[in-house]
């Protein structure tokens, strides 16, 4: 592994709670979903779209993609979006070229057409989501394109791997707090970091895991989710993934809403 670090691995299993691969056994889609809705996507774009700033609420969407219920398109659209990147991949293999289409999905009314699944070529600096100053500054823009490759070599080792569950959620995590903080787009990065964590774990577990309530847990403490994610410094060359344990533990955390 050249990206993903293994580092706190050890420490990770010893904590890790082992009830936890009985309840995701126990997981069921909700009774409510049928082939043209599903609930649990319905929730966790939501939830991934408040993340950003988005204004509608979670029980709205439901209810606009359950019933057709129609909203103002402002609204809507880039949820939309969002949905339909959700259900691009759960009908496909995780690959660059699929990961790369599903942004095109996801920044289709956020970008223009020459940027979407297309790596970003200016620098970039993440900003805290309520006061708007400067939280990180990500890879710089020349290096996107190598770290990219090394990152997404080691994702297709993972993919490869027989993994033991605590582990798996281990790498989710990992390659979840990786790609932020490449940051390699220029929009859309937080949502199609939080569905390449979903679509990891349903490589390696099924498509139970699509049930998993990650997105909903991360904005139910969207506090934590943004301090854990800036806890590991300022600069991406000086990041220190050994202060990475309490983001890492917040994906196990959603196997109990």
């Amino acid at each position: 592994m050249k990206i993903i670090p293994n580092i706190l691995l050890k420490e990770y299993k010893a904590t890790f709670p082992k009830e936890l691969e009985e309840k995701f056994n126990a997981l069921q889609d909700a009774e409510i979903s049928n082939d043209s809705f599903s609930f649990y996507t319905s929730v966790a774009v939501m939830a991934s779209s408040k993340i950003e700033g988005e204004r509608m609420e979670i029980d709205s969407y439901v209810k606009h993609k359950m019933l057709d219920i129609e909203y103002l398109e402002d609204l809507v659209e880039k949820p939309n979006d969002l949905y339909n990147a959700y259900k691009f991949a759960q009908s496909q293999k995780l690959t660059l070229n699929n990961f790369l289409n599903v942004h095109e999905i996801v920044s289709l009314h956020l970008l223009s057409e020459s940027k979407r699944g297309v790596y970003r070529n200016c620098n970039m600096v993440v900003m805290e989501h309520k006061t708007f100053k400067v939280q990180y500054e990500a890879a710089q823009s020349h290096d996107v394109p190598r770290l990219m490759r090394i990152f997404w070599e080691d994702l297709e080792l993972l993919l490869t791997m027989e993994l033991e569950f605590s582990e798996i959620f281990y790498y989710a995590s990992f390659i979840h707090i990786c790609f932020v903080n490449i940051h390699p787009f220029e929009d859309g990065n937080g949502r199609s970091g939080r569905l390449l964590e979903k679509w990891f774990l349903s490589e390696k577990l099924g498509e139970k895991a699509w049930f998993i309530q990650s997105e909903l847990n991360y904005y139910k403490n969207i506090e934590n989710y943004y301090k854990n994610l800036n806890n590991l410094g300022l600069f991406f060359e000086s990041l220190d993934y050994t202060k990475a344990m309490p983001f890492l533990k917040m994906l196990p955390e959603s196997l109990y809403l």
